[in-house]
């Protein structure tokens, strides 16, 4: 009788699980369409702690590996040879590394400014050929000309109220990049004070500057041959160290641990920074000039 019922038993029992885990299914489709349909509180949440401390992992590893890549270089390079020298070296190139990324943000801003200005010798020409005010279309033109950086603010509030533009122009034109503002405050006193048209002025301005930065585009493009050549040969000699660790020559235990190899090893290093400082001085002074 016993055995008669267990079939019965274990059927219930299955029946009972079944029903369970339906409704345990309904719960989580219903808490899954309320979260992604915005009803639910979860919806409603910023992102987790967890995702800003990765967010700002990222930020901090995009921001300064590029600067200390060459300690952990060296750390690599002390690890394999089994040697101490590495170390100094890679750290002396953090700073060198942290000039140039410098020095590449700096241009980028500088670029950004002189667009800027560009933008808004457009937008300013256009606002006066639609019959505004000077005053009332530098402010707008001002407004939606975004890139100028701080000086910006004290532009808008020379034309709010009345103070002196081509004042704020000049001293906005000192920013690296924002010199095309010296002309339009230029053209302003010549419009202002002797009644000059003002949309010609600035179209004039902002076909020279639009030239001007053409002109300086294209001379980068020549030079970045010349600088990409320069590097280049300054990493063959490294080519050539990973070649010779290839064929089993040790080359790192030749340079770093005997007398004659450290003394190749300092003039090579000498006369490689050298080499790259000039090559890379003369492409800076012909992009200068």
């Amino acid at each position: 009788m016993g055995i008669g019922r267990m079939p019965f038993g274990v059927g219930l029992a299955c029946a009972g699980a079944a029903a369970w885990m339906m409704s345990g299914s309904n719960a989580g489709v219903r808490r899954a369409r309320l979260l992604f349909a915005g009803g639910g509180k979860a919806a409603r949440m910023g992102p987790s702690a967890w995702g800003r401390v990765l967010a700002r992992m990222r930020r901090l590893s995009a921001e300064w590996w590029p600067v200390w890549s060459p300690v952990a270089v060296g750390v690599l390079i002390a690890l394999l040879a089994a040697s101490l020298l590495p170390l100094p070296v890679g750290i002396a190139g953090v700073p060198v590394l942290r000039r140039v990324r410098l020095a590449r943000e700096e241009r980028r801003s500088r670029d950004t400014r002189g667009a800027a200005v560009i933008a808004l010798c457009g937008a300013l020409a256009g606002e006066v050929r639609a019959g505004r005010q000077p005053g009332e279309a530098l402010l707008r033109a001002a407004r939606d000309s975004a890139g100028l950086g701080q000086a910006q603010a004290a532009v808008l509030a020379a034309a709010r109220f009345g103070g002196d533009v081509p004042g704020a122009l000049v001293d906005a034109a000192r920013q690296p990049g924002a010199e095309g503002l010296s002309g339009l405050a230029a053209c302003w006193r010549v419009a202002v004070d002797r009644g000059a048209g003002l949309a010609a002025g600035l179209e004039r301005l902002e076909a020279a500057l639009r030239a001007e930065r053409d002109q300086r585009a294209d001379l980068r493009a020549q030079l970045a041959g010349s600088r990409s050549t320069a590097v280049l040969l300054a990493g063959l000699p490294v080519l050539g160290l990973v070649l010779g660790t290839a064929l089993g020559a040790h080359p790192l235990r030749v340079l770093l641990h005997t007398g004659p190899g450290l003394a190749c090893l300092a003039i090579g290093g000498v006369l490689e920074g050298a080499g790259l400082w000039w090559a890379l001085r003369i492409v800076r002074g012909a992009e200068a000039a």
